[in-house]
Order: structure tokens, then C-alpha cells, then sequence
């Protein structure tokens, strides 16, 4: 766990919760996923100067904190404790108890590490063994969108901000949290190969979330790619 602030209430009976429940593979809604109370109030104690060095957001009085979050600038108000999406001449309510809590876990427990500039796969992560089975890295709706429509990917990762690599047929580096890039990389199929899909992290991931919020993480990414093609 990268910090004292668990991404999910139970974290530490998760082995015997992940024998016992799937967990859900799209965004969680009200009572899947529920953002503990006091993540808010901890939030609002720490230091906020230190907070923003740390986690490259900035203050923004008196709500809060502005954070990027892909190509969105989000309001964390911590007076009224949600999330607001800022465009030019309005705010809108960020109704969405994945991404906020996904948020809140990272400025709560964000490290002072830059990033290591060294791409990994989930297998090379600490926490490896917890991304098996119903916690595999979902990638499946992906390939079935996006597999043999290489231009449609592109559009879609461009759509979200996406920064183009030359890897794979097709790749992007995405920045959903200033510290987590998430690289998407995409082998096109055709009549003789299956398409592939691998999804990297910067390997300093593991020192500001726990590996259930790196999974959220990537949810979040992979229903905004499939939203954007």
C-alpha cells in the first residue's frame, strides 16, 4: 500500500474480500464504491502549501485544490467536499465516486518521488499478485472496439490528451494524475494476428497508490477512451 489512506474501507481484509466478490468493471456508483468521510477532513488538515509540492496541484481560494485530471481542470472544493470540472465561464458538478475517491487517495498519499522514467508492466509492480483474476487490468472492451480500428484509437487517445509514442503499432501517454502517466499500447489485428493491448505504468506509481487505486485508475482511463471513440 503506497500510504496510510486505503483506496477502498476494508483494505485490509481485501484477500478475503477478493475470494468472496468480484469487483465491478465498470465506473462503481453509490454503495459499490463510497468515499470514507474522513478522507475529506484529513484532507483539509494537511498541509496545503506542502500538499501542492508534492502533489503538483495548486491552491485555489478559498475551495481548495486545482488538480489536471487528463485534459480537465478539477476543482477539489474541499468546503462542500466534491469535485468540480472548470471550463472558461462555468463549473460542473463532478458526480463520480470513482474518480473522486481515486483523487482524494492520491493527495492523500502522493510521495515526494519524481518519476522514474522507467515503464513497466502491472507483473513488475510489488503488488503484482494483486492484478490476477477478477482483478486483471480489463482490456478486453478495448480490443473488441478498438483492435481493428487503429485510426479509431488514435482519435480517441487524441481526444483525451493523449501524447503520441513510437511504440507498437500505436501508443499514447496519457497524464490522469500529475505523478501516474498510464501508457496504452496497441498492436493492431488483422486475418493472421489477434490485436494486443498493453497498458504500463512509470514504475514511482507504486509510491502514491495502493494497487486497488491503480486499478481504479485504470478503469477511469480505459471508460474515457471507450466514451471518446
Amino acid at each position: 500500500m503506497a500510504g496510510p489512506y486505503p483506496f477502498s474501507e476494508g483494505y485490509l481484509n481485501m484477500q478475503e474480500r477478493r475470494r468472496k466478490q468480484r469487483p465491478p468493471t465498470r465506473t462503481p456508483k453509490g454503495d459499490i464504491i463510497k468515499v470514507p468521510p474522513e478522507y475529506w477532513d484529513d484532507l483539509k488538515k494537511m498541509d496545503q502549501d506542502n500538499l501542492c509540492k508534492n502533489s503538483l496541484a495548486s491552491l485555489h481560494l478559498p475551495e481548495g485544490l486545482l488538480i489536471r485530471f487528463l485534459k480537465d481542470d478539477v476543482l477539489v472544493d474541499m468546503g462542500n467536499r466534491c469535485l468540480w470540472r472548470l471550463k472558461p465561464d462555468q463549473r460542473e458538478k463532478i458526480d463520480h465516486p470513482l474518480m473522486e475517491l481515486v483523487i482524494l487517495v492520491y493527495l492523500l498519499n502522493v510521495a515526494p518521488d519524481l518519476l522514474s522514467l522507467e515503464m513497466v508492466s502491472a507483473n513488475d509492480l510489488k503488488d503484482a499478485h494483486f492484478f490476477q483474476g477478477p482483478h486483471a487490468l480489463k482490456v478486453a472492451h478495448l480490443l473488441e472496439r478498438y483492435g481493428r480500428d487503429l485510426g479509431g484509437f488514435k482519435k480517441a487517445s487524441e481526444n483525451l490528451g493523449g501524447e503520441l509514442l513510437d511504440m507498437a503499432d500505436a501508443a499514447y501517454r496519457f497524464s490522469p494524475l500529475p505523478k501516474t502517466p498510464l501508457y496504452y499500447l496497441l498492436w493492431e489485428g488483422d486475418d493472421e494476428f489477434q490485436p494486443h493491448l498493453s497498458i504500463l505504468f512509470d514504475r514511482s506509481i507504486e509510491r502514491h497508490l495502493s494497487a486497488d487505486a491503480i486499478w481504479g485508475l485504470v478503469n477511469l482511463v480505459s471508460n474515457k477512451l471507450l466514451m471518446s471513440g
